[in-house]
């Protein structure tokens, strides 16, 4: 079973069954347990095409040009393989269609994990071909299965945008202003930058004001009808909203003292501009590419390195979360369906973490 939607029109969603085709040889199937579904997938199929997300799981049928499968982030189970490198039973964590099962090619394999090489994915981005073997993982737990599904790739997205950040002492700046500051990858930067001191100022809507001050991991929380009272000090922005004329309100507020504007996300993905033509302040807005990030680091620590330094963190801020979240379980293609399109709409609470599955039939 798939669930596919249309690249040009997000809220049109259909349900497309199971091709259930032979294995090649080299082949694994691997039956999709479960996965997260968060803003961060709008942010997906948002930026599907400009970033190539939509090439990760192509669609089969004619109409392949218009309609995509948004990649989540969750567990899969070997259910049949024709590779060396998987056995039948073995669990693992990587990223996965909306789909209640996936083919690939191992490559590149070793105890930590396998890499998909087939050919479609050959030239996107690796980070998001690599499947970790939970048993070898030290991030898994299996009492984390959820956390991992949900705030895992979160987590480890903020922790590579503070790493950016730290590693350019900040752009000069004395604070950290972060957008759509309820989302679940801005509380993950909010609460880095916090750790290391770093004085940050988040950025929400009216209903979610309340909920983003009560976190405690923002000096101060502003709605953004509010911006002209964010200090001016000289700052850094993280934008994971989107929001065309958030952006030009901040970069015309901080003008002069805004050191660096970075795109993360685009969770106001339907916004409408009002700003629209109007030409934004200085500096540019620069996109972050995650997997870059993770290239650079590999280089310069090695990936054990790496690993080690976003498994620290991750032990912190997993316990953390525990206050705050709250995990709803979400079973079959109509109520996955319903879940996507609330989070697209903007309606989903912000403690709120779906866990989804979807029947192999």
């Amino acid at each position: 079973m798939n669930i596919e939607v249309a690249k040009q029109n997000l809220s049109q969603v259909r349900v497309e069954p199971a091709q259930g085709r032979p294995l090649e040889e080299g082949q694994v199937r691997l039956r999709v347990k479960a996965f997260a579904l968060s803003s961060n997938n709008i942010t997906y199929a948002v930026f599907g095409d400009m970033l190539s997300y939509w090439e990760f799981f192509p669609v089969s049928k004619s109409d392949a040009a218009d309609w995509g499968r948004i990649p989540v982030w969750g567990f899969g189970e070997v259910v049949e393989s024709k590779s060396a490198d998987a056995v039948a039973g073995e669990l693992f964590y990587g990223y996965f269609p909306m789909s209640s099962e996936l083919i690939i090619l191992p490559g590149r394999a070793d105890e930590r994990g396998i890499t998909d090489i087939s050919p479609h994915r050959t030239a996107l981005a690796s980070a998001y071909s690599r499947y970790s073997r939970c048993v070898a993982d030290p991030i898994y737990r299996s009492d984390r299965e959820q956390q991992h599904m949900l705030l895992y790739p979160l987590f480890f997205t903020a922790f590579l945008i503070d790493d950016f950040l730290l590693d350019q002492a900040e752009f000069g700046s004395e604070q950290m202003v972060i957008s759509s500051a309820s989302s679940k990858t801005a509380i993950g930067v909010a609460y880095l930058a916090r750790e290391r001191g770093v004085k940050v100022c988040g950025l929400t809507s009216a209903a979610n004001l309340e909920f983003t001050k009560g976190l405690d991991v923002y000096d101060q929380v502003y709605s953004y009808e509010q911006i002209d009272q964010i200090a001016n000090r000289p700052s850094v922005y993280v934008d994971i909203a989107g929001n065309q004329d958030v952006l030009l309100a901040v970069h015309t507020h901080l003008s002069g003292l805004l050191e660096h504007s970075m795109t993360v996300g685009g969770t106001h993905w339907d916004h409408s501009a009002d700003s629209a033509g109007q030409q934004i302040p200085a500096p540019a807005p620069q996109f972050f590419f995650a997997p870059t990030q993770i290239a650079k680091r590999t280089k310069d620590w090695g990936s054990e390195q790496l690993d080690a330094s976003v498994s620290s963190a991750w032990d912190n801020y997993v316990e953390w979360s525990t206050s705050w979240v709250e995990y709803q379980d979400v079973q079959g293609a109509d109520a996955v369906t319903a879940a996507y399109l609330q989070l697209l709409a903007g309606g989903v609470d912000p403690r709120t973490g779906f866990i989804c599955s979807l029947p192999t039939s």
